[in-house]
């Protein structure tokens, strides 16, 4: 029974010390999951300031990887609530933040509502975002969280630069990115940011993208809105009328008709419309044809 006893100790102390050599190992980024780690401190601080965060605020990051940027908004924020889909991430991060305003959740982001993730940690709505996204999911989350039922109040991202130049666009020179976040929101970038910020550093430059969620226009018909948009950007560098009846199932004197109606010239584009142009739009078109 001793020898038992004293080789359970070893055992034990063995697996122990090869559990902390595995903790304290540098993690490998996983190209799967999208993993560029930014760890540039003066970033890092710009992040922070960008988003205003108050000592009373909840603030929902989305992929806190290493940790870098959650100790900054965990010394910010009232609370924060972390979700992280790598299992290894996920394990060193509660090892850390165990005991204090943040919690570490598993998962993919996308599998719930917002409000779901908050609620695991005993939090609420309002909220605010913010994140060192991964680039190949940018618009999934951008549109899993501007259409949430309970959207953040303000959102600080970082973004490829090239995406955070499109969704800034205004017009004349507007987009169809464009377009489906303004609609939400008030973007704008609060800066460039170098690969050399990031462990490994990513083929292309970054940027620091602030979105203000404003209140949604209740007299429009969201899914009327957006598919209004999507039919008049579906024939690039087309005049707008012939745009609207490429993308519907309109006749051309319909569609002249409805363009008549919403005040729009029939040979601007669709690049040079504004918001609001595009909600006239949605409020004028009375059937259910478009396609």
């Amino acid at each position: 029974m001793a020898v038992s006893f004293f080789l359970r100790q070893i055992m034990t102390r063995t697996s122990n010390s090869r559990q902390r050599q595995a903790d304290d190992a540098p993690h490998i980024p996983r190209k799967r999951f999208g993993q560029h780690f930014l760890t540039d401190q003066n970033i890092l601080r710009k992040i922070t300031r960008a988003a205003e965060i108050q000592p009373t605020d909840t603030v929902l990051e989305i992929g806190p990887g290493l940790g870098d940027l959650t100790r900054a908004l965990s010394a910010a924020a009232a609370r924060v609530v972390a979700v992280e889909v790598d299992r290894d991430l996920t394990a060193r991060l509660r090892a850390e933040f165990s005991n204090t305003n943040t919690t570490i959740l598993e998962g993919d982001v996308l599998r719930q509502t917002p409000e779901a993730w908050l609620a695991q940690a005993h939090c609420q709505p309002p909220y605010l975002v913010v994140a060192n996204l991964p680039y190949y999911i940018t618009s999934a989350i951008l549109r899993y969280l501007l259409e949430a039922s309970t959207p953040p109040t303000r959102i600080v991202v970082m973004t490829q630069r090239e995406v955070a130049q499109q969704m800034t666009a205004r017009p004349p020179h507007s987009n169809l990115l464009a377009v489906s976040v303004q609609y939400y929101a008030a973007p704008r970038i609060v800066e460039i940011v170098p690969a050399g910020a990031f462990r490994p550093p990513p083929q292309v430059a970054s940027a620091i993208v602030r979105l203000d969620v404003q209140p949604r226009n209740a007299s429009v018909e969201v899914e009327r809105f957006f598919r209004v948009v999507r039919a008049g950007f579906s024939a690039k560098r087309k005049q707008i009328h012939n745009a609207l009846a490429n993308g519907s199932s309109l006749s051309r004197a319909e569609t002249a008709e409805w363009l008549r109606r919403a005040e729009i010239a029939p040979t601007r584009r669709a690049e040079t419309l504004s918001i609001a142009e595009w909600e006239r739009l949605a409020q004028q078109f009375q059937t259910r044809r478009l396609v």
